[in-house]
């Protein structure tokens, strides 16, 4: 009996199934699912399974719009399972300028996310070649650049250099993290350096940008890859199309900061779809790898 009085009801999402005319007058029928069963695709309104879109990486069936991955879902995408291995997953953000709230939304966005800051370092392998991976998170603090996200991936570029393995970072951000003010921005030249001592060592970055890439994240190693990939419809960019349209009074182009018109003014080598990138990444890396007796 006290089942039946305190029956928590589930909570159900309206589909449509079919369209029938009345008078003149449209009605649809429709029936009830389980809320999280379906998801509707935010671009052409396809609804599928959420198993069936997990299948598929992700990606619309109808239209191909690429739907937001965590950090995690995209290391399980592209590396070898059971070969990662993370790092400084200890580091945690302080707050140094002692902005208002600061604190609980962090303890907030770690307990929404299960991370500890708004990117993942560690290594593993893709179809056996070893890589060093960064992967920014976007449900943590908007994937924004705080001390220790440019600390992690500063660190990750480091482990790269001395074991001399390819380093792959995904961005996607909203940009520096403004509770952190002028140290933030610090982060945009200490990864930037870091990065320049790869380069001069010959070890290979590449740069995958997600959308959103935008802010000092696109200003600073997102655009520094020896390869600059990204997934297509991406948003890159730095400062807001408002803003630019404002400051240089002219119109832009609808498809301005997308990763296909940074593709046709030659500041992306290529836009991936999701399906292949673990493909065309393990080629790349066979072409730079040096084999003995070669």
């Amino acid at each position: 009996m006290l089942k039946d009085i305190f029956y928590k009801k589930r909570r159900y999402a309206t589909v449509r199934t079919g369209q029938a005319q009345d008078r003149g007058e449209e009605k649809a029928e429709v029936k009830e699912v389980p809320e999280g069963l379906m998801i509707k695709c935010d671009k052409c309104g396809t609804i599928a399974y959420a198993k069936e879109l997990e299948k598929n990486l992700k990606v619309c069936q109808g239209c191909g719009y690429h739907f937001p991955m965590t950090a995690f879902e995209r290391i399980a995408m592209l590396l070898d399972e059971g070969h990662f291995f993370e790092y400084d997953s200890e580091l945690l953000s302080t707050d140094p300028l002692n902005f208002p709230d600061y604190l609980s939304k962090l303890k907030k966005d770690m307990e929404t996310s299960g991370l500890s800051e708004a990117v993942v370092t560690g290594e593993g392998t893709i179809k056996g070649y070893p890589v060093v991976i960064a992967v920014m998170d976007p449900r943590f603090r908007m994937g924004s650049m705080g001390s220790v996200v440019g600390e992690k991936i500063t660190r990750a570029a480091e482990q790269a250099l001395e074991k001399r393995y390819p380093f792959i970072l995904f961005s996607a951000s909203g940009g520096a993290r403004m509770q952190e003010g002028v140290l933030s921005l610090m982060q945009m030249a200490k990864t930037s350096a870091a990065l320049a001592r790869l380069n001069e060592a010959g070890v290979l970055y590449i740069s995958v940008m997600t959308n959103p890439t935008t802010g000092g994240v696109s200003a600073s190693f997102a655009s520094l890859g020896d390869y600059n990939f990204a997934e297509p419809g991406a948003l890159i960019g730095f400062a807001g199309r408002r803003i630019i349209e404002q400051t240089i009074r002219q119109e832009l182009p609808e498809d301005f900061q997308t990763a296909e018109f940074l593709l046709k003014k030659g500041q992306l080598d290529k836009v991936i779809p999701r399906q292949e990138l673990r493909h065309t990444l393990a080629k790349i890396l066979d072409m730079h790898t040096v084999r003995r007796g070669s």
